[in-house]
C-alpha cells in the first residue's frame, strides 16, 4: 500500500459513501452482440476522427468481464458503484420492442453487485443515444421527452425491485453545449442548442415522475458537471465571455430542474421552445444533487464562435495534470459550497479524477503517485467544505477502469485499475491500494 498519508476526512458523515463510477459506452464493448442497436457514438467512431481511430467496439469488454470488475470493486471496498444503462442495448431502436438479452445483462450485473455488498447507482443516460432516435431528430425533437420516459419506465419496472438510486442524466451541459448530440457534431446554431437544452430538461422531469410512480423508495437526482468559468485575461471581453459560458455550463440544467427557472440571461432564447406548463414539468422534486468536478476552465472572447467564447490560456505556472487540466482543490471546495448554497440539496460527488498516460514499470506495477496526490488534495478540500457545513454525502472516483475517453480514445487513462487493451488484463494501480486504505480507515 502507498505510504502517502491519507487526507483528513474527520468532517465527513459517519454514513459517507465511497464509490467508483463508469459509463456503458466507455467500458462495455460488445457493441454488435446480443441484439444491441447502434448508438450515436458507434456511428461517430466510424468516421475515424477519434484519436488513433479508436472505437468502443471492445472497450474494456465489461460486458463479458463484469464479474471480474465487481470483484475488483469488492477488493477496493467501495460501498457503491455508479454505472449507466446502454439505451440501445435494451431498446435497439430506442423505443418499441425491448431486447431481453440486453436486459438480462443488467440483471446479472446488478445481482453480482448486490451479492458483493455494493449498492448499484443507475444512470439512465450517459451520452449513448440510440442512433435510430438520432435519425428522428434526437434531442432536437420534443418527442424525446416521451421516448425517454418510456425507456425509464422499462428500466424502472425491470430493475426497481433491486435498484433504488437513479440519476436521470450525466452531464447534460456537456453533451448539449459541446455538440448536438455528442456523436453528431453541430455547433452552428444557438437555436438548436436552446431547443436541445429545453428538451433534455423536459425529459429529466418526465423521468423523475416515472421513477416516483414505479419504484418504491426511489432516491433520484441528476448529475451535473460544474467547473468555475474564469476569464483568461483581465479584459472586459474575456470576463463577459466567461460569465456567458458559466450560464450555459453551470446553470442551464440545475437551475430549471431545481429552482424552476432558467438563468435570466438565457430566458429569451428559451422562450420560443416553451409551452404552457413546461417549467412545472421540468422542476420535479429530487433527492440529491450529483456533482462532477475536475477543474476550472479559462475562457477568452471569440466573437465569431457560437456563444462568443473559446478556451484561453491558463495562468502561467498553474499546476496541471499530465493532460493539461488545472489542479485546483480550492475550486472544488468552492464549487461544493456554491452548489450547497444555491440548491440546498444533499450532494454526491459522482466524478472526480486524474487523467494520465500511465504505463507499467519493468516489474508490471503501475505506480501513479500523481493520481494519489490529486485525490488526497481534492478529498481534503471536500472535507474542508463539509467542515463549513456543506451537506456532502458521497464521493465516487472517476474511474474504476482505464477506458474509452471519448475523442481521446484510449490514449488517456483515468482508472484506479490499469487495462492492457491487447489482453484486457486488469492491474490495480498504486492509487487503487491507496483508495482502498482510505475507505478502510473511514469504516468503524
Amino acid at each position: 500500500m502507498s505510504t502517502i498519508q491519507l487526507p483528513n476526512t474527520a468532517s465527513l458523515r459517519s454514513d459517507f459513501i465511497w464509490g467508483v463510477s463508469t459509463s456503458s459506452f466507455q467500458i462495455e464493448g460488445a457493441t454488435r452482440e446480443d441484439g444491441r442497436g447502434a448508438s450515436i457514438w458507434d456511428v461517430y467512431c466510424q468516421n475515424g476522427t477519434i484519436k488513433n481511430h479508436d472505437t468502443g467496439d471492445v472497450a474494456c469488454d465489461h460486458y463479458h468481464r463484469y464479474r471480474e470488475d465487481v470483484a475488483l470493486m469488492k477488493a477496493l471496498g467501495v460501498q457503491a458503484y455508479r454505472f449507466s444503462i446502454a439505451w440501445p442495448r435494451i431498446l435497439p431502436r430506442g423505443r418499441g420492442a425491448a431486447n431481453e438479452t440486453g436486459l438480462s445483462f443488467y440483471d446479472r450485473l446488478i445481482d453480482e453487485l448486490l451479492a458483493a455488498g455494493i449498492e448499484p447507482w443507475l444512470c439512465l443516460y450517459h451520452w449513448d443515444l440510440p442512433q435510430a432516435l438520432e435519425e428522428h431528430g434526437g434531442w432536437q425533437n420534443r418527442e424525446m421527452a416521451t421516448w425517454f420516459a418510456d425507456y425509464t419506465a422499462l428500466v424502472a419496472t425491470r430493475f426497481g425491485d433491486r435498484v433504488k438510486r437513479f440519476a436521470t442524466f450525466n452531464e447534460p451541459s456537456i453533451f448539449s453545449l459541446f455538440s448536438r448530440s455528442l456523436g453528431k457534431r453541430d455547433r452552428s446554431s444557438e437555436e438548436k442548442l436552446h431547443r436541445m437544452i429545453h428538451n433534455i430538461n423536459l425529459a429529466h422531469g418526465a423521468a423523475v415522475d416515472v421513477l416516483r410512480a414505479s419504484v418504491a423508495g426511489a432516491s433520484i437526482g441528476c448529475i451535473h458537471n460544474r467547473q468555475p468559468c474564469r476569464p483568461s485575461s483581465s479584459s472586459e471581453a474575456d470576463a463577459a465571455a466567461a460569465a456567458r459560458l458559466d450560464v450555459y455550463w453551470n446553470g442551464a440544467f440545475p437551475d430549471p430542474q431545481c429552482r424552476g427557472a432558467y438563468p435570466e440571461s438565457m430566458r429569451a432564447a428559451i422562450e420560443p421552445h416553451l409551452q404552457p406548463g413546461d417549467m412545472a414539468r421540468i422542476c420535479r422534486p429530487v433527492d440529491w444533487f450529483g456533482l462532477n468536478h475536475y477543474s476550472p476552465v479559462y475562457v477568452k472572447a471569440d466573437p465569431v464562435s457560437m456563444l462568443g467564447y473559446d478556451f484561453g490560456d491558463k495562468p502561467a505556472g498553474a499546476p496541471l495534470t499530465p493532460i493539461d487540466w488545472p489542479i485546483d482543490p480550492e475550486a472544488f471546495s468552492d464549487t461544493l459550497q456554491s452548489v450547497h448554497d444555491r440548491y440546498g440539496l444533499p450532494i454526491y460527488v459522482l466524478e472526480n479524477g486524474y487523467g494520465n498516460f500511465d504505463r507499467p514499470d519493468q516489474n508490471g506495477a503501475v505506480i501513479d503517485t500523481g493520481r494519489i496526490e490529486f485525490l488526497k488534495a481534492y478529498i481534503a478540500a471536500m472535507d474542508a467544505a463539509a467542515c463549513r457545513g456543506v451537506d456532502v454525502r458521497g464521493y465516487f472516483v472517476w474511474s474504476l477502469l482505464d477506458n474509452f475517453e471519448w475523442d481521446s480514445g484510449y490514449s488517456i487513462r483515468f482508472g484506479l485499475a490499469y487495462v492492457d487493451y491487447a489482453s484486457l488484463r486488469r492491474t490495480p494501480k498504486s492509487s487503487f491500494d491507496w483508495y482502498a486504505g482510505l475507505i478502510k480507515a473511514g469504516q468503524p
